[in-house]
């Protein structure tokens, strides 16, 4: 078990620090983590593992943390901590909790491990699950939809990026019954090289992923289970690799079965993200930027959502923008983590983007 001093609940009302552990620290995804818990107010970093790394400084391999004292460690021998976020590829977490929990109170899994609630989802999905005595402990980390389940969460499931983008997207149309499941919708995501991660392999080195629009996954992506399982309809889901850094658009056409109205539709986006600290519209303005776009939220975990409205054809054209280690990975762990220790939910997440930039 952890070596935390107190409760969650002591520990927020007093404003104590608790200590974390990243594991798989050297990726695009780590790196992240480790820029945000430098910048937070209640966490301290421990330890941070890499296999491929141990002994090297974090600085030396993620720039943004030079001058830091952390060094790279072996993962074979964990520290107690109070929360242990593990950025490790899919696969890796599943074969680990038993390890991860006896050193942590919580575990943040930013891989696909716990994300879906059934072993037969991941029969289905990927090759099965080793520990799915797991799963219904598990709660999804998005707390757009799920944050009245997060406070005291032990295993947080970090949500997919194209999922992500999809689900805050098109959630406010089947909250607010504009549409209701069985629909025709239509789901075309653009993504960035960083999705890959840091061995990405041929298809994401620059040289092959320059000026391309490049289609990946034309059908069967492992992320619509995740939007099936939390929308409770299925779609037609495609993705492209484009050229772009970091960031995931999403373009989705929907049909709905009923008449709606511009005013219906911004009645449901207000409802549900009006107070929301991490999702703003951006739906046919002024200037520029009138629809949203991976680079204004670079950087950032803010998502920009919007929308347009085709009567001719009654459909409804809905728009999502993240940045894709931001509010599709490490991010989003730590706005989950905030949630389920109790701490202001946007510590260590307030920074709010640049302008210019250059591409995401």
């Amino acid at each position: 078990m952890a070596t935390g001093a107190g409760t969650r609940e002591e520990e927020a009302e007093s404003g104590e620090t608790v200590t974390a552990s990243v594991i798989g620290g050297s990726g695009f995804t780590g790196g992240e983590l480790l820029r945000l818990l430098a910048g937070h107010p209640n966490f301290e970093v421990s330890e941070v593992t890499s296999r491929s790394k141990a002994g090297k400084s974090v600085g030396s391999v993620h720039p943004p943390l030079r001058g830091t004292d952390l060094r790279f460690t072996e993962p074979d021998d964990l520290k107690g901590v109070d929360v242990l976020f593990a950025a490790t590829p899919h696969g890796v977490s599943m074969g680990k909790i038993d390890e991860f929990f006896e050193v942590a109170d919580t575990v943040v899994d930013l891989s696909a491990d716990f994300r879906l609630e059934s072993e037969a989802q991941y029969d289905e999905w990927y090759d099965g699950h080793d520990a799915p005595e797991y799963l219904e402990r598990a709660e999804y980390a998005l707390p757009e939809i799920n944050r009245e389940n997060l406070p005291g969460a032990e295993l947080i499931a970090g949500g997919g990026c194209n999922a992500t983008a999809t689900i805050l997207g098109l959630y406010p149309l089947f909250e607010h019954g504009i549409l209701e499941g069985g629909e025709q919708i239509v789901v075309d995501v653009k993504v960035g090289s960083s999705e890959g991660g840091a061995g990405g392999g041929d298809a994401s080195s620059h040289p092959e992923r320059s000026g391309v629009v490049r289609p990946y996954a034309p059908t069967g992506h492992r992320h619509e289970a995740e939007i099936e399982q939390f929308l409770g309809t299925s779609v037609a889901f495609t993705c492209h690799a484009v050229d772009m850094i970091r960031g995931a658009s999403a373009t989705n056409h929907v049909f709905p079965s009923g008449p709606v109205s511009k005013g219906d539709l911004w009645s449901a986006y207000r409802d549900c993200y009006e107070d929301e600290p991490f999702v703003r519209m951006a739906a046919g303005g002024s200037g520029v930027y009138r629809y949203p776009e991976p680079k204004s939220v670079a950087g950032t975990n803010m998502a920009e959502v919007g929308f347009e409205l085709d009567p001719a054809n009654k459909r409804v054209v809905v728009f999502s923008a993240i940045d894709n280690m931001m509010k599709g990975s490490a991010g989003q762990a730590v706005h989950a983590a905030n949630v389920a220790l109790g701490f202001e939910e946007t510590a260590g997440l307030e920074f709010a983007g640049l302008h210019p930039v250059g591409a995401p």
